[in-house]
């Protein structure tokens, strides 16, 4: 059955375009909504002539944006995500934040309804995109999304690191050194003459007086 669209309808076609469908869908849905007339000698001439004007309209939209479209076309827009070892992104990338994106790189204001996304990308790599200005102008960029590195913190101390590195500045501040061996004082290095006289008299006289008392033969 043959139909005039009164309005976009997705996967049916565009308000004033002239479609096929079944003549069950459209009587029991797409007409009794309002979204699609019956395709009669009158609807296809008010169709084509709406058309025509369309037409050129998007013609002379299409000249006006075909030099943003030329500098869109080829852009490669880099961003860095959070992801898992499979490489899906804890988050997303939105339509806005590649419209925000390529703005800011080429100098114009991008309308995020422009990007053609059917779901926000949410895996590493590379992806293309489309973007529809208008009618026939459909540029295409690269979106890049590289993994975000998270510095690793050094590990802590240990707890004997912690208690040794004290005792060593210690020692160094003290300018003293541990000294392995028994040590020697002065009482036994620097002994007394006069002492060692005494000393040695006192162990040769018990000798010699037993020597007097012993009687003559």
């Amino acid at each position: 059955m043959k139909i005039v669209m009164r309005q976009d309808v997705d996967k049916v076609g565009e308000a004033g375009t002239v479609q096929t469908v079944s003549s069950g869908y459209a009587r029991n849905y797409l007409i009794p909504k309002g979204w699609a007339v019956v395709a009669t000698d009158g609807e296809l001439k008010v169709a084509a002539h709406n058309l025509a004007v369309k037409e050129r309209k998007i013609t002379r939209q299409e000249d006006l944006l075909r030099s943003l479209s030329d500098k869109i076309d080829g852009q490669r827009l880099v961003f860095t995500a959070r992801a898992g070892e499979q490489g899906r992104l804890y988050g997303s990338i939105t339509a806005t934040e590649v419209a925000t994106m390529l703005g800011q790189k080429i100098g114009e204001d991008i309308d995020r309804r422009r990007v053609v996304l059917d779901d926000p990308l949410r895996t590493l790599g590379e992806h293309t995109v489309t973007l529809h200005l208008v009618g026939r102008l459909r540029p295409q960029i690269t979106v890049v999304i590289e993994p975000e590195h998270v510095e690793e913190k050094a590990p802590a101390a240990s707890e004997s690191d912690a208690v040794a590195a004290p005792a060593a500045d210690a020692a160094e501040s003290s300018g003293t050194e541990a000294v392995d061996g028994p040590t020697t004082t002065m009482a036994e290095s620097d002994s007394d003459p006069a002492s060692d006289d005494v000393a040695a008299a006192a162990t040769e006289s018990p000798a010699m007086e037993s020597s007097e008392d012993q009687p003559e033969a």
